[in-house]
């Protein structure tokens, strides 16, 4: 009887660690199939052009194909969903930024949340934005801007790339800070904004820096001063905010990458890995640079990094999204 009671528990208890030991197995053979990066947009954006420049890396890391699926709609929040809903495993993530791991959030009444439902694997690349208005505008400095749409409230229009986008909700926030009034012009994207603003039919704008760029070496515009706490390596010769004389001004549309919630840690460290080799590789980092998108330092490459650096941004944007009355279209 004995005997037979000691067979049961070896039993039981091999049974019992089954589980443990497939998860364990499994994290250590992953990927075990192709990995599905989403991208919460349309091919062609800033999101899918950084996918596909780290997939070709993250291929070689991995032996196994990286495949692109553009999941687009709603601002972002439909291919995010999709990897809420996803298996745990690893072998679909998504690419995602301020709009749809932090302002989605306040402007949506939303499937998942946005910190909850996700395991943070890695914090990327933040593309920096700049404060520029059309040439007819008679400041010459970021100081006279200020003065200029101080003396002339409620005149002058700024750009933006739709309601609740970044280049809105940052200029709600510069209202804030200035004590400013100007009128939202909000476009279908950044881009028919800038070309409005080159033409002259728009007075200023939040524009990040790669459509921006390009019009600013031309003179089409004017740039005043860089929404970050460091200069751009892409553009060393334009002043920060607290250079140009509104410290602490800061507005980036930074990106990362997330798994669904419950993703062993052991996978998580092993795409975080990947990434993080991608971001060090130095035809990788050239190609993102000329892209105008800035890479984190190595530090701040981590999981952890991004769960911080995620919930500050939401602490700091929520409210002012929230006192705007801000609502999605």
């Amino acid at each position: 009887m004995k005997i037979r009671r000691r067979k049961f528990l070896h039993l039981a208890a091999g049974t019992a660690a089954l589980p443990v030991i497939s998860r364990v197995a499994s994290a250590q053979a992953f990927p075990t199939r192709p990995i599905t990066i989403v991208v919460p947009f349309v091919a062609g954006g800033a999101l899918d052009v950084f996918g596909r420049i780290i997939a070709e890396r993250m291929r070689a890391s991995f032996g196994q194909s990286i495949i692109i699926e553009n999941v687009a709609g709603a601002n972002g929040s439909l291919g995010v969903g999709r990897v809420a809903r996803a298996a745990p495993d690893g072998h679909t993530i998504v690419i995602g930024y301020w709009g749809t791991h932090v302002a989605n959030g306040a402007l949506y009444a939303l499937s998942y949340d946005v910190l909850g439902d996700f395991e943070p694997i890695t914090l990327a690349v933040t593309i920096p934005h700049l404060i520029v208005s059309k040439n007819a505008t008679p400041a010459k400095n970021l100081r006279e801007l200020i003065e200029w749409l101080r003396a002339n409230p409620d005149k002058a229009s700024a750009g933006t790339s739709g309601v609740g986008g970044i280049e809105h909700v940052g200029g709600v926030l510069f209202q804030n800070v200035t004590g400013t009034r100007f009128n939202f012009v909000p476009y279908r994207g950044a881009a028919p904004a800038a070309q409005d603003l080159v033409a002259g039919h728009i007075d200023l704008m939040l524009l990040n820096l790669t459509p921006s760029l390009p019009h600013v070496r031309a003179g089409s515009i004017k740039a005043f001063a860089v929404a970050a706490n460091t200069r751009s390596a892409a553009a060393p010769e334009i002043p920060t905010v607290d250079q140009a004389g509104l410290p602490g001004f800061y507005v980036t549309a930074w990106l990362g990458l997330w798994a669904p919630k419950g993703t062993p840690k052991d996978v998580i460290a092993k795409l975080n890995s990947a990434v993080v080799s991608a971001l060090a590789d130095p035809a990788v980092r050239t190609r993102l640079s000329d892209l105008g998108m800035e890479i984190f330092p190595r530090d701040q490459q981590t999981p952890e990094a991004l769960a911080a650096f995620q919930k500050a941004e939401i602490e700091k944007w929520w409210p002012i999204i929230k006192a705007a009355g801000i609502k999605a279209e």
